[in-house]
């Protein structure tokens, strides 16, 4: 089930939710509306699934594998969603919260009760919950209960499943692992599916595709690959991790920042050679090398203030002669082989780097 949103555009009195926002999800992929607080990405979803009505535009349109549903009610979308907190009946088993759905449809519509149980005891099974269905809400962990509501709304067998930061109530632990079984999981189904996460990696570990939002407007839409390594403004690299930023210029085709080399770089198709541009360079953390000593490249002076090696790479924390700071991620084996100290002055230079200026991506 393909979903295509045209020109659509919300607004909440004077705040604008959506500013004529168009997107396709192809049949059986798994997007994630990625952004921060108020970029619009929950408010989509919940036009999506006809629980919010767009404003009127004559070129505004909803798309499900061709059939426009602008206009069609919540309930005959045949959409499942899950929220951030699980919205399951306290009062009705494992089993019965699942099976909810199917025994609320009209009566010519209803399975039988074999035909009920025996979709359940499968969707508990998928759901890696097998001889829990006797147990109640509240005797499971918050894991479990999020893993029951998605099980509740995969019962009516919707053609598109709508995710609401479901992992945003629980513990990182429990998110990474839920995060890998929600991938399986969608491998094993091709449901056409929407995550909605303000988390970073989790967008980037569970999508084919992520679409990056920001004040009501779309930023980028690409693979986790895409928009990481190629981000299309300034917005999408600084949201997407940990990154430093160097301020500097753009002269006769060169990028001059900081005393870190990017190489020659052009300022844009209609810039003159000889113009003069402020820019940004931004680099993240692994990007970024430390030696002892100058080495003929262009690098930066700088204080080591602070050493945390643990983890995956050692975290150091640096501080220029101008005062600002820089973190560099450095794989342990070179963070061993250097042995740096506390207070001691190093020079960093520039592994890799993306240049913006005000109108141009470099």
């Amino acid at each position: 089930m393909s979903i295509i949103v045209e020109h659509v555009s919300k607004t909440f009195g004077n705040y604008r939710a959506l500013d004529d926002v168009s997107l396709t999800v192809n049949d059986g992929e798994l997007v994630a509306l990625l952004g921060p607080s108020g970029s619009g990405k929950t408010t989509l979803l919940r036009i999506i699934a006809g629980l919010e009505i767009p404003d009127e535009a004559e070129n505004s349109a909803i798309y499900f594998h061709g059939e426009d549903v602008a206009r069609r009610q919540v309930g005959k979308r045949q959409v499942g969603f899950v929220f951030q907190h699980y919205a399951l009946f306290k009062h009705l088993s494992v089993f019965e919260n699942i099976a909810f759905g199917l025994r609320v449809r009209p009566r010519h519509l209803r399975p039988t009760n074999q035909q009920i149980h025996d979709k359940v005891t499968e969707l508990l099974r998928l759901i890696q919950l097998e001889g829990l269905g006797r147990r109640y809400p509240s005797q499971l962990s918050g894991g479990q209960r999020q893993r029951v509501a998605l099980a509740r709304a995969l019962a009516i067998e919707p053609k598109v499943l709508l995710l609401d930061e479901p992992f945003g109530a629980l513990d990182a632990k429990v998110r990474q692992g839920l995060r890998n079984w929600l991938r399986r999981l969608h491998d094993e189904l091709h449901v056409t599916s929407i995550l909605v996460t303000h988390d970073q990696e989790e967008a980037l570990e569970v999508a084919d595709r992520v679409v990056v939002m920001n004040q009501a407007k779309i930023e980028q839409v690409g693979t986790p690959a895409e928009v990481f390594h190629h981000p299309a403004s300034e917005f999408v690299i600084d949201f997407l991790g940990n990154v430093n930023v160097f301020h500097g210029r753009i002269e006769q085709g060169k990028a001059v920042l900081s005393g870190l080399a990017v190489g020659d770089r052009a300022a844009g198709k209609s810039a003159a050679a000889s113009e003069i541009r402020q820019s940004h360079l931004y680099v993240r953390p692994h990007e970024l090398e430390i030696e002892r000593h100058l080495n003929g490249s262009p690098a930066i002076p700088a204080l080591v203030s602070r050493i945390n090696p643990a983890g995956a790479f050692a975290k150091i924390a640096l501080t220029t002669n101008e005062g600002g700071d820089i973190q560099v991620d450095l794989p342990l084996e070179r963070y061993e082989q250097l042995g740096l100290r506390q207070g001691e002055t190093v020079f960093v230079s520039a592994k890799k780097a993306r240049v913006f200026t005000p109108d141009y991506v470099i």
